[in-house]
């Protein structure tokens, strides 16, 4: 399977889509994650400045999982 990068509106789309499906209020999320209400109307509009500490934390409380693969030559490098 090809690996892609996200866009931000993707993340903010798998965001309100996992909070939906699990039943949670943005308010109720922005508890539960430690952030505040207006970080995640933020975020699920795909704000391409979004703190990235923020935005993990969000993430953890939904129970998502976040992978980053280096590009192969960083890969070799880290063997040498």
């Amino acid at each position: 399977m090809a690996r892609r990068n996200l866009t931000t509106a993707e993340i903010g789309d798998i965001v309100r889509t996992t909070r939906k499906a699990a039943g949670l209020r943005q308010d109720e999320l922005a508890g539960a994650a430690g952030v505040g209400l207006r970080f995640i109307v933020d975020l699920e509009a795909g704000k391409p400045t979004a703190q990235i500490g923020k935005t993990l934390q969000v993430l953890a409380a939904l129970g998502c999982s976040l992978d980053i693969t280096p590009p192969p030559e960083t890969k070799r490098a880290r063997k040498a």
